[in-house]
């Protein structure tokens, strides 16, 4: 039996979200596998949930950094590094691995400078985007340059992350390697419909079910499902949109949504644990995901793992996984009319449906399982390690 290795995940926050699921999940993994996991996060507050609450992992070390924060904070940011290098410089990890571009940043130069034998990172989402400032872009691209230089490998959840940073010259391809983010695919292909929840969600049994999963916030798309709503409405009156996921955006969907008169086709789920979303995804028709910024879409390979075909702008990792005519429908970005288009296709043509339901389902069960992330992850670190070590 191989020898455990010492091993600290870094990132910002433990909110509810995809890229810090799959870094818990990544340190369940390794714990099972027998190996010392710390997990190294900044504060957590705000509407988005705290994971670690809803989805504890007994034997899981938390160390909370109070200055390790999502924003630019010249100061918390170089107190972090310093905070960083010490628990480093003491507990003599093998692997530091981290996640998000601000931890990503801080966590492998206070690494590197501590002469931890491996530091890889993992790009969820890219930090430079077109919806916002190019000065902030060029900072972000900056500093990601900086700090590719400073790990050993970086992983991406998806190959259009690589292509993106690549194109930014963060760092040469060599650098880089698709592992797909990690889910519990056997929840949701288990996942069946259940009465109670279609009821106590107010949803009427002869429903067509159009659902989102993300937080409600910017970005995120929601608007173009309100947007597309009455040429679905107009064309299927018993549709009902569910909406799973909170966020500061609420107040004002919702009174669009009441401005249009269709408050009662949407349902607001609210924030869901992550152990539960295979139960509303299992009451779903069609899943929508119109997100701006995403790296891997995980609501997608969730809903395709339910059996639901997906309805999305071809940006990030999203053409990855809605493969056109066959998993699903693509549409060109922010086009509203569209949207409408291909749910209304969907909706209309129940064998069509099911089919790409079940070619999504074979697609992703094997590629996205949480257990071959981790043996993928472990081998890389084993490997990375060899090579460091003296022949």
């Amino acid at each position: 039996m191989s020898e455990p290795m010492r091993i600290c995940h870094v990132i910002t926050r433990m909110i509810v979200g995809g890229a810090q699921e799959n870094t818990l999940l990544t340190c369940r993994d390794h714990l099972e596998k027998g190996h010392e996991v710390v997990l190294v996060t900044g504060p957590t507050a705000g509407p988005e949930g705290k994971l670690l609450q809803k989805q504890p992992l007994p034997g899981l070390e938390i160390v909370e950094i109070p200055d390790l924060v999502r924003e630019l904070a010249p100061l918390a940011d170089w107190r972090a590094c310093r905070d960083l290098r010490k628990l480093f410089r003491e507990r003599r990890f093998d692997v530091v691995h981290t996640h998000s571009s601000k931890a990503g940043i801080v966590g492998r130069i206070a690494a590197w400078k501590e002469r931890v034998p491996v530091v890889v990172h993992t790009v969820h989402g890219q930090a430079f985007h077109p919806y916002q400032a190019a000065w902030r872009n060029q900072l972000y691209i900056l500093a990601e340059r900086y700090a590719a230089r400073r790990c050993h490998r970086i992983y991406a959840v998806a190959q259009a992350m690589i292509d993106q940073c690549v194109a930014a010259r963060v760092a040469p391809p060599e650098k880089y390697q698709v592992v797909y983010s990690g889910m519990d695919m056997d929840a949701f292909a288990n996942a069946r419909p259940e009465p109670a929840l279609r009821a106590a969600l107010g949803l009427p049994e002869d429903a067509l079910v159009v659902g989102k999963v993300a937080r409600l916030f910017e970005l995120k798309g929601h608007e173009y499902l309100v947007q597309a709503a009455p040429a679905i409405v107009a064309r299927f009156p018993q549709v009902r949109f569910l909406l799973v996921g909170d966020g500061n955006l609420r107040g004002a969907l919702e009174a669009e949504i009441s401005r249009l008169g269709l408050t009662e086709h949407f349902v607001f789920a609210g924030l869901v644990p992550p152990a539960d979303v295979c139960r509303y995804t299992a009451l779903m028709d069609v899943l929508v995901h119109l997100s701006l910024r995403e790296g891997l879409p995980r609501t997608v390979v969730q809903g395709l793992a339910s059996g639901v075909p997906a309805v999305g702008f071809p940006l990030d990792g999203t053409p990855e996984v809605i493969l056109e005519g066959r998993t699903g429908l693509l549409c060109p970005t922010g086009d509203a009319a569209a949207v409408a288009a291909a749910v209304n296709t969907l909706l209309g043509n129940p064998g069509r449906r099911r089919a790409m339901g079940a070619a999504g389902r074979e697609l992703v069960l094997e590629r996205f399982s949480w257990q071959r992330m981790g043996d993928v992850l472990e081998a890389e670190y084993r490997r990375l390690l060899a090579a460091q070590r003296p022949t």
